[in-house]
């Protein structure tokens, strides 16, 4: 539905900004015949639809300044900031707590954009149909104002579309020179084409048709080498979404010897909020019990990733770990001689929990198979003297290769 309104939008602003560019003066429809009247009209809602969503936007920056005035006090708090209290340092924190809930928004936002770009084609087709002209010539003999204003609105739409089209160049020149633009670009780039094609065919071609069996067969073949081998998947961001994936499609014995490390992970707080058939909340409780072990490291300033929220029996280790500080310090220390950045959804290895978190996996999760039992070595026959060989003149020195045995600590990072 994204795809097909974007290319109405594209294509209706830049067939009417061209058609009134190459006119010149006149009127569009008659002076030059123009672009199918459809498109006219579509171009012309634009303005309109702009102007319905500006008090959706409005609702979620205000509703994101009092969190983040809400939050100087929780920050000060939470890292006793009484004897080096700096509003700076302390609005920045609340700041990127204030706006990694934005995603919390996201249905009210996405549920408003589809219902006016709904409206805006269903009039846009009624309006094309009804006369078959533009709405300049449909509104000729209504009043003065009308006549402007649906003049004004017909002028301002291929404006505003050719405008989002330059917005949408400079985005990917900044993504280009920027590598936190890029990284965000990717993000949403990541979740879009995650799901293939017969779910959205005018999305560009699916990954995960090919990462998933990629991942999974790459677990196989690791595993294959022998029955001791244990492994733990760590994901980060998409990756986790990926790395849930190819675990579900391991047979139950393969997946019994595959830990899960997940940070930055979507799984609850995105795919299980919009897609809850694949990976709601049955789904995540299943792979928590088909797996040995799965922990996942969150921290609240992470605008897309979060806890899972998985429930497990009493007694059991919980799947998500307590939220990880961030920033680790709130000013500079002697553990911490520069001022620490926020980091958001990235870094999570550079988080010294993050080490031990994964030990505390490989050691509780996925405890070292015992090797299997060699057989004896064949005894001389009795009454046999052992033969005497006599030594090599000159032994040259023996360099012991690694042995092949288990790797309960391997890693498969996925980004």
């Amino acid at each position: 539905m994204l795809g097909i309104g974007l290319g109405n939008l594209l294509t209706a602003g830049t067939a009417v900004w061209a058609a009134r560019w190459l006119m010149g003066a006149g009127t569009l429809g008659e002076t030059l015949p123009g672009p199918p009247p459809l498109l006219t009209w579509h171009s012309a809602g634009l303005p309109v639809t702009a102007l319905l969503l500006l008090p959706v936007a409005a609702v979620l920056l205000t509703r994101m300044r009092r969190q983040r005035r809400a939050l100087a006090a929780q920050v000060d708090a939470a890292y006793a900031t009484a004897a080096r209290h700096s509003p700076g340092r302390t609005g920045q924190i609340a700041g990127a707590l204030a706006r990694a809930r934005l995603l919390e928004g996201a249905p009210l936002l996405l549920g408003s954009l589809a219902t006016s770009a709904f409206l805006l084609a269903a009039a846009a087709l009624v309006g094309a149909s009804a006369g078959g002209r533009t709405p300049a010539l449909a509104a000729a003999h209504a009043p003065a104002a009308t006549a402007f204003a649906a003049s004004a609105l017909q002028s301002l739409g291929s404006w505003l579309a050719c405008g989002f089209l330059l917005v949408l160049v400079a985005l990917g020149e900044r993504a280009y020179k920027h590598p936190a633009t890029r990284r965000t670009v990717g993000v949403l780039w990541d979740i879009g084409t995650f799901w293939p094609r017969a779910a959205h065919p005018f999305a560009p071609p699916c990954y995960a048709e090919r990462a998933v069996p990629d991942l999974d067969w790459r677990i196989r073949t690791w595993l294959a080498a022998g029955p001791e081998r244990r492994l733990v998947l760590s994901g980060h961001s998409q990756g986790t979404v990926l790395a849930a994936a190819a675990v579900w499609q391991l047979d139950p014995d393969s997946r019994a010897r595959v830990a899960l490390l997940t940070y930055g992970c979507p799984l609850h707080r995105l795919y299980g909020r919009f897609f809850p058939g694949y990976m709601g909340e049955d789904q995540l409780r299943e792979l928590r019990r088909d797996t040995p072990g799965w922990r996942n490291l969150f921290r609240v300033t992470d605008p897309i990733g979060g806890p899972v929220r998985v429930a497990v029996p009493a007694g059991e280790r919980p799947v998500d770990a307590p939220p990880l500080i961030d920033p680790l310090a709130y000013d500079r220390d002697q553990a911490h001689p520069l001022p620490m950045r926020i980091q958001g959804h990235f870094n999570y290895r550079d988080d010294p929990r993050f080490r031990q978190e994964r030990d505390a996996l490989l050691r509780d999760a996925l405890p070292p198979a015992a090797p299997p039992p060699s057989a004896p070595a064949p005894s001389a026959p009795p009454h046999t003297a052992p033969p005497l060989t006599a030594p090599p003149l000159s032994a040259p020195p023996r360099a012991d290769l690694p042995s092949a045995g288990p790797r309960p600590d391997a890693l498969l990072p996925r980004p």
